[in-house]
C-alpha cells in the first residue's frame, strides 16, 4: 500500500474531518479530498478552506475529478451517505482495481437492507480490498484534542492491520475488528438507538435511557446474529461503544432528530438523519429473519406509520413479562 498520499471521498462533516485527521496525524505527505463539483460542502471548502468545525491544512488537495483522486492513492477512505454509496461505487468502478477502500459509513441501504461492503462488491467487479471504520467520536471533540477509540474491520486481517498502522495516533486508538458483518450492522443500528434516545429526551423521559441502552444491545445483538455476525459485537466499539456519542451528546444528529420528532417537528426531506432510513432497513431485516425487535418496531410505527410515540412506549412497557437474558 502506498502511504505517501491518502484519498478521501466526501466533503461532509465526517469526510472533511477524516481528511484533516489523515493530514494532521498520519505520516503521509498529501491528502486528496474529492467530492462532486456541485456539492455545497465542497464549494465552501474551495472558497474558504474551512467549514464550521475546522480549517483544512495545506497538505489537503481539493478536487472534483474522481479519476484523478482515485489514481492518487492506493487507500481510498469513503465517507458518503449509505443511501449514496451504490452510486459512488458505480462511478468508482473503472478506477478501483487494486485499491483498498476504507468505508466510513454507518447505515444500511434503505431499499435492500444491504451493508456497505456488500454494495461495493456488487458494483465493483475488479479485485480490491475493503475495510470498515466504526466507533465513537464527534468532530467537535476530536478537533478540540479529546481522544477516543475506534475499530477498523476487514474480512482480511492483513488489510485492517495495514490501515491501523498507517492511521493510529494519540488522538484515535484503533482496534482491529473481528466481525465485519457485526461491525457494520452495529454501527448502523446505533443511529437507530440514537433516535430512540432523542425521543426520550424530547419527552423529558431521560430516566429511561439506561434501560434503552441495556435492552437495545440485546435487540441489536439478535439482528447481528441473524445477519451472520457475532451477537457480542453489539457490545463492542461499533455499537455500545458509540452510545455516549450518539445517545447523549448534544452534537449527535440522530439524537437531535429524535428529540425534535418527539416535540412535534415535521420530518423534512434533506434534513432526515441517517438513522431514519436505517430504521426502515432494520425493520425489514428483523421481519425477514423473524427477529424479536420491539424497539425497532416501535420506532418504525412512529416514524413511518404515524403511531403516537407515547403509545408505542406504553406498549413496550406492557408486554408480557420475561427474564432479562431470555
Amino acid at each position: 500500500m502506498q502511504t505517501k498520499t491518502i484519498t478521501v471521498i466526501g466533503s461532509g462533516r465526517w469526510g472533511t474531518f477524516l481528511a484533516w485527521y489523515a493530514a494532521t496525524y498520519s505520516k503521509v505527505s498529501k491528502v486528496v479530498l474529492c467530492d462532486l463539483p456541485n456539492s455545497p460542502n465542497y464549494l465552501e471548502l474551495v472558497k474558504t478552506r474551512k467549514n464550521k468545525f475546522l480549517t483544512i491544512p495545506k497538505k489537503i488537495e481539493l478536487t472534483d475529478d474522481l479519476k484523478a483522486a482515485m489514481g492518487a492513492s492506493d487507500l481510498v477512505i469513503v465517507s458518503v451517505s449509505a443511501q449514496h454509496l451504490r452510486a459512488f461505487a458505480k462511478s468508482a468502478a473503472p478506477f478501483a482495481k487494486g485499491k483498498t477502500f476504507l468505508l466510513a459509513i454507518k447505515g444500511l441501504e434503505l431499499k435492500t437492507g444491504k451493508m456497505s461492503v456488500e454494495i461495493m462488491k456488487e458494483e465493483i467487479k475488479a479485485p480490491f480490498d475493503v475495510a470498515v471504520l466504526a466507533g465513537p467520536g464527534h468532530v467537535q471533540d476530536y478537533v478540540s484534542g479529546i481522544p477516543s477509540c475506534a475499530v477498523i474491520d476487514s474480512a482480511k486481517s492483513a488489510v485492517s492491520k495495514r490501515i491501523i498502522a498507517l492511521l493510529n495516533s494519540t488522538l484515535i486508538r484503533f482496534y482491529q475488528g473481528q466481525d465485519i458483518k457485526g461491525t457494520q450492522v452495529g454501527a448502523a443500528l446505533k443511529n437507530v438507538i440514537g433516535i430512540a434516545a432523542g425521543i426520550l429526551d424530547g419527552l423529558g423521559w431521560q430516566g429511561l435511557k439506561g434501560a434503552l441502552m441495556a435492552r437495545a444491545c440485546r435487540e441489536v445483538g439478535r439482528i447481528i446474529k441473524a445477519t451472520g455476525g457475532k451477537f457480542e459485537s453489539a457490545y463492542g466499539l461499533a455499537h455500545l461503544g458509540d452510545y455516549e456519542a450518539t445517545l447523549f451528546s448534544p452534537h449527535s444528529h440522530n439524537r437531535q432528530f429524535g428529540e425534535k420528532f418527539a416535540q412535534g417537528e415535521k420530518l423534512e426531506e434533506g434534513k432526515l438523519a441517517e438513522g431514519y432510513y436505517t430504521v426502515k432497513a432494520a425493520y425489514d431485516i428483523a421481519k425477514k429473519h423473524k427477529v424479536y425487535a420491539p424497539i425497532i418496531d416501535a420506532l418504525y410505527n412512529a416514524l413511518y406509520k404515524g403511531k403516537d410515540i407515547r403509545k408505542g412506549i406504553a406498549d413496550l412497557m406492557s408486554r408480557d413479562l420475561k427474564k432479562e437474558f431470555e
